[in-house]
């Protein structure tokens, strides 16, 4: 199996081409890189910027660059010596647009007489032979008009087919209902809480094998030498599915979108190189993360709020609403799979409760057993009132070949991923660097000595899992992070400047106001429409004050206006200058540290598009914005002839040293693996030694800065690091060491330092 050194992710769309990303590829080639690395390519809703809508299997988006593209990448991929990795979406497919997925318009208009009907996971008796479709507004559906002349139904901008020698909406195969009824009375599966994402039942081995038509063509012909996939979690049996896609392909490298939980590790049975790295990302932030801020941001956060805020039970609570509400359908359809015991009123209670205290995205039974024990004893402990339901429910949902139980795990992971990351990641405020994917706030740093013994478990079991900051899913770019990690180095100082922006522009809730203008000091200077998109979709993310479906006109133009007060308003313009004097240079010199560390350190380091310069992005679709390549080029052709950024004690605004340390760390794990083969702690020794975190990976030696703002206040000092034997060399500037290598000689320049010993011949 070829496994690549790193990757480089690229969003292919309309705008971005297959083509684009061939014309790319000698930049990247020159960066460093080794494999690009794609997001999805099949056919997609029309205009579809993501891809993650797939509506034909059997061919490359023409609006991506079609199959023409594919090949243009991979013949340039090949002359470069490079590899390709490609995003799919093996879970749901999109039905937006019905016409335009032909399995689904001939599932409505043939019913389960349709051909593809066995793709789709309907529950056809819950609808008495009909799928619901849940596009119907206030109107009661006076607006459908019948189409005898094209045979098909409209409703406003809806278009469905009508089934052959029908003249009513009554004889069709699909019932147009209420947009409400999605939350209770769907009947058939979808990706999260997204009715236009259908799902598919690939672990029919026919439904694989038509889905991936074109997935395997892409091997037979040579044209992609690996895979990402996306959402496992979404399937009813993972395991199977990557042994049939490891066939399918000859067993090529393939990554698996798995979030895990802090302690849970990937299942070692599965066909996979590992994660796409969310566990790592948090790893990394947290080891640079300063213990010392922990309490006065927790107090902050509580007198901000009124109370103390408990972590999991505010989960326990957004997972509740989640269950209760927008996925109450899907656990509806796990109810009917049960046998009745005690009413469906008590099983649909006891099963929403065990979904909210479920403490990780599923499990995979017999695997994962534990998580399923751990969700009955919370729920009991929490609803005492029905341990006779749960008592009927644990044989049940503790049998890996019962219906209840398959159909649960599936359910479990959308419950978490609606209730964490899309809702309580926005009701927490203490330092929103740690609510990122994957991660648990609650969980607020890692030691060196921590980080060290996780890494040294990576490089003996995932040496070749992914390796990321920054994503198109990321709540906060890379370097947003960076600089907000600095408060926990500075808690009373961003205590009171937040007290002094909360009174000059209030907002009815204080503690959204801290998670908003941490935002806003992360990607400062960033647009008016950036942020103010920023601001909407947090607090109606939230759900506890506005929503999408209910917005708070009163609320959200508070929120909104104190967006604008820092464009207009001086004395807010001005509080956000001067945090930026203490943040924005240790900020840098965090988010030099993350990008090295995460370059260097066991696994196969991924560069989000655009992210070798500052990646100051928030949550999508803003951190799916075009990237200026071209700038980057220009800024690497300079980096390439010997220029080396200079690094002022301030702040380094265009991000080049960014790009210098990049370029060095891809290029050597690229033209040099072999230095890259172990991982051993290199520990400083001095009375600055906790500022600094060293490994030695085989012959390259990391070294990174952490916790900056404390270390300008009272420098190295005589701190040294004393270097395994041999002489180094670092990349960054040419500068040769031996020995204990004193720290304020190592970083004089640049807050990190790649060392590459001297090997003999």
């Amino acid at each position: 199996m070829r496994v690549p050194t790193s990757t480089y992710r690229l969003q292919v769309n309309a705008r971005f081409t297959l083509h684009d990303a061939a014309t790319t590829l000698p930049y990247l080639h020159d960066l460093g890189v080794d494999w690009v690395y794609l997001s999805p390519l099949l056919k997609a809703e029309p205009g579809s910027d993501h891809g993650y809508d797939v509506v034909d299997h059997s061919l490359v988006d023409p609006d991506r660059g079609g199959r023409e593209g594919l090949v243009a990448v991979s013949a340039a991929a090949k002359r470069l010596g490079m590899g390709v990795l490609v995003d799919i979406v093996p879970n749901h497919v999109g039905v937006a647009t019905p016409r335009e997925n032909a399995w689904w318009w001939d599932l409505l208009r043939r019913g389960r007489d349709s051909a593809h009907a066995d793709a789709f996971d309907v529950d056809w008796a819950d609808g008495q032979g009909r799928v619901r479709i849940p596009v119907l507004g206030d109107d009661g559906g006076s607006a459908i008009e019948l189409d005898d002349t094209e045979g098909v139904v409209r409703y406003h901008d809806h278009v469905f087919p009508l089934a052959p020698g029908t003249t009513t909406l009554e004889e069709q195969h699909y019932e147009l209902v209420h947009w409400t009824v999605a939350d209770t009375g769907l009947n058939y599966r979808r990706f999260f809480a997204v009715t236009t994402l259908a799902g598919i039942r690939v672990e029919d081995r026919s439904v694989l094998d038509d889905s991936h038509v074109e997935i395997r063509r892409w091997f037979d012909d040579g044209l992609v030498d690996g895979l990402r996939v996306d959402h496992p979690d979404g399937l009813r049996d993972p395991a199977t599915y990557l042994d049939v896609l490891s066939e399918l392909t000859g067993g090529t490298y393939v990554l698996v979108e798995k979030i895990l939980e802090p302690g849970e590790t990937l299942p070692s049975s599965w066909a996979t190189a590992g994660t796409t790295g969310y566990d790592v990302l948090g790893l990394v932030d947290r080891v640079l993360t300063d213990p010392a801020g922990q309490a006065p941001l927790t107090a902050l956060e509580a007198r901000l709020r009124g109370s103390a805020l408990a972590w999991p039970d505010l989960t326990h609570d957004t997972k509740r609403a989640v269950a209760d509400g927008i996925l109450g359908s899907e656990v509806r359809r796990v109810a009917r799979k049960v046998p009745a015991k005690g009413g469906s009123d008590l099983l649909v209670d006891a099963l929403d409760e065990l979904l909210a205290c479920f403490p990780v995205y599923r499990s995979y039974l017999p695997g994962g057993a534990e998580h399923l024990a751990t969700a009955f004893s919370d729920a009991r402990r929490r609803r005492p009132d029905l341990s006779a339901t749960f008592d009927a429910l644990e044989p049940v949902l503790g049998d890996p070949a019962h219906p209840a139980a398959l159909r649960f795990q599936q359910t479990s992971g959308a419950v978490m991923a609606k209730g964490v990351e899309d809702c309580a990641f926005y009701r927490t405020s203490r330092l929103t660097s740690l609510t990122e994917v994957g991660g648990d706030p609650s969980e607020w740093s890692v030691t060196v000595d921590e980080f060290h013994a996780a890494m040294d478990v990576r490089q003996r079991e995932r040496p070749q899992a992914m390796t990321t900051t920054s994503t198109h899913d990321t709540k906060r770019g890379e370097d947003v992070r960076a600089r907000i990690a600095v408060l926990a180095e500075i808690p009373d100082l961003w205590a009171g400047a937040l007290d002094t922006l909360l009174s000059l522009v209030p907002l009815p809730d204080a503690s959204f106001g801290n998670l908003l203008w941490q935002a806003v000091l992360g990607a400062w200077p960033a647009s008016r429409e950036r942020l103010h998109g920023y601001a909407e979709k947090a607090m109606r993310e939230a759900g506890d004050r506005t929503s999408w479906t209910a917005p708070d006109a009163t609320y959200e133009g508070a929120v909104h206006a104190a967006v604008d007060a820092a464009f207009d308003h001086p004395a807010v313009t001005a509080v956000l200058e001067d945090l930026l004097e203490y943040v924005a240079g240790p900020g840098w010199s965090n988010s030099l540290s993350t990008k090295l560390v995460a370059l260097t350190m066991p696994g196969v380091p991924d560069v989000y598009q655009g992210s070798e310069l500052w990646e100051q992005s928030l949550v999508d679709p803003d951190n799916r914005r075009p990237v200026d390549l071209g700038v980057r080029r220009r800024v690497l052709d300079r980096v390439l002839a010997g220029e080396r950024p200079v690094l002022t004690p301030h702040v380094d605004d265009h991000g080049h040293a960014k790009l210098l340390l990049t370029q060095a760390a891809l290029t050597l794990r690229r033209n040099q693996p072999h230095r890259f083969t172990t991982y051993l702690p290199v520990h400083p020794r001095g009375q600055a030694g906790e500022h600094a975190l060293a490994f030695d990976r085989g012959g390259a030696l990391t070294v990174a800065t952490r916790l900056p703002f404390g270390l300008a206040t009272r420098g190295w000092g005589e701190t040294v690091l004393p270097l395994p034997e041999g002489a180094w060399a670092d990349l960054l500037t040419g500068r040769e060491y031996s020995g204990d290598a004193p720290l304020h000689e190592l970083l004089a320049d640049y807050p990190v330092a790649l060392l590459l010993r001297e090997e003999a011949g």
